[in-house]
């Protein structure tokens, strides 16, 4: 049971600011389309997806350094047994 928290937990760490971002960014975007009334789709999809490269590029280290740590646990918990 610790096992699946553990994994659910390091989920939501790795999942979070992605989401987040990408929320935000929609929001924005949105609003601006409806104050000026166009709705174009690659209006919401191209700051999105610059947005969470950038994100991944300054993330990245630590999300692999979280998961690597998270994976080094399974692995010493199933050497244990």
């Amino acid at each position: 049971m610790a096992i699946c928290q553990e994994a659910i937990m390091v989920t939501l760490k790795l999942a979070a600011p992605l989401l987040i971002v990408s929320i935000v960014i929609g929001l924005v975007v949105a609003i601006f389309q409806a104050a000026t009334q166009i709705h174009e789709q690659t209006l919401t999809f191209v700051p999105k997806v610059l947005a969470i490269a950038l994100l991944l590029l300054v993330l990245g280290s630590w999300m692999i350094t979280l998961f690597s740590d998270f994976v080094r646990r399974l692995f010493e918990m199933m050497l244990s047994l």
